[in-house]
């Protein structure tokens, strides 16, 4: 089966779309990747998501505003998937959406919001699409995050030791995968969400974001500073776990910053690279890991792994290119497998990764152009994942 799976992160930056071939063979599921390709969202879409992300106040207007562009800007990287990516021929689209709130009352999730309405993807490609993956979670009693986890699980049984999967988008996950116990995956606190907001600040809009961690860089660290914002009792809550901007925001940030006042606007990135390094390192040392398998956004900041690696002495740090799976369209990817699960009637959630009372179907399916036709049930759920043959380099940036 050909599969498209969209994703826009935390970030909110643009859409990674990802193609794959996936084939259910035994116990293990093969996946050929097609290639990836980023899709910027427009200014104006961009702006408006900033302008009504938490903890700001919204209208409905603006939700059902947000719910049509965030659509249509899915439904416009899809159909380039499905041409520059697919050759015009694929089976499904999977579309994680753009979280818009992540409703968490003392550790326990009440409800997830991800927005992107998914008539405008089975519109514009003609394929059914699966969206909604992470309520079903919900409603079990799960997180709904991270969902990434299934597919860590698969790639990372195959190593040695205790290994462990690291995506460093707005906020950090980890999925730990060690001999003898259930798969474990939680979000260890934020990677760029402060960063970015930090940037965008101080620098009042003119930069998004901390290229090459370079003003990190020239800064030092503030202990004061990193001690405040380490106060959070979020890090001391066992996992499973999930958070969001809704937590992780520039008032949070602000606060910190008179509770810690630190002048330089350097030392301010400086302190938040480390806050995300060390909170990294305090999880992955909680559960023995002995590997780092790193992806998203945050491999490409050389302060940020130079810092995770003096956080981590003697735990190898390598991408997940390394492994057959392109760093930058890995959650993409993820969820591409998540709705091949659900359409084969396999569930997607790990309960030992998400807190769920069972493992769900996850997703609601919106019919394509023609009559709605799944394959049949599988007979049992894959164990292992095995990447061959890449078949072309990812699509340039429009």
């Amino acid at each position: 089966m050909r599969v498209i799976g969209l994703m826009s992160g935390t970030s909110y930056d643009a859409i990674e779309a990802a193609a794959a071939d996936l084939a259910l063979d035994g116990d293990t599921l093969r996946m050929r990747p097609l290639g990836h390709l980023s899709a910027p969202y427009p200014d104006e879409l961009r702006d408006l998501i900033s302008a009504t992300l938490p903890p700001a106040a919204t209208t409905t207007q603006a939700v059902c505003a947000l719910d049509t562009g965030v659509g249509q800007a899915f439904a416009a990287a899809a159909a380039r998937a499905l041409g520059d990516l697919c050759d015009g021929a694929a089976d499904l689209v999977v579309s994680h959406g753009q979280t818009m709130h992540h409703w968490v009352e003392d550790g326990t999730v009440r409800g997830t919001l991800q927005l992107g309405r998914p008539a405008w993807i089975a519109e514009a490609t003609g394929l059914p699409v699966v969206s909604d993956l992470r309520s079903r979670d919900v409603a079990a009693g799960g997180q709904g995050a991270p969902l990434v986890g299934m597919t860590d699980t698969m790639l990372l049984r195959a190593l040695p030791g205790t290994p462990a999967a690291l995506n460093l988008g707005g906020i950090a996950n980890v999925t730990v995968v060690a001999p003898g116990a259930e798969p474990l995956a939680f979000d260890t606190g934020p990677a760029n969400a402060l960063l970015d907001a930090a940037v965008r600040h101080f620098t009042h809009g003119a930069a998004a974001y901390d290229e090459d961690g370079r003003r990190a860089a020239a800064g030092r660290t503030s202990p004061a500073l990193l001690a405040a914002l380490l106060d959070d009792p979020y890090y001391r809550r066992p996992a499973p776990k999930s958070t969001g901007k809704e937590h992780f925001h520039l008032p949070y940030l602000l606060r910190a910053l008179e509770k810690a006042p630190t002048p330089g606007t350097d030392d301010v990135l400086a302190t938040l690279t480390r806050l995300t390094a060390v909170t990294v390192a305090d999880a992955c040392r909680d559960h023995g890991v002995t590997e780092l398998v790193v992806s998203g956004g945050g491999l490409r900041n050389p302060v940020l792994m130079r810092m995770l690696a003096e956080e981590l002495p003697g735990v190898p740090l390598r991408p997940s290119d390394a492994l057959g799976m392109p760093s930058d369209a890995k959650e993409a990817l993820a969820f591409a497998v998540l709705g091949f699960l659900t359409v084969h009637g396999l569930p997607g959630t790990l309960p030992s990764g998400t807190g769920a009372r069972r493992a769900t179907l996850l997703g609601s399916i919106t019919p394509g152009r023609s009559p709605l036709r799944l394959p049949e049930p599988a007979a049992r759920a894959p164990r292992l994942l095995r990447i061959t043959d890449p078949a072309r380099p990812s699509a340039d940036q429009p």
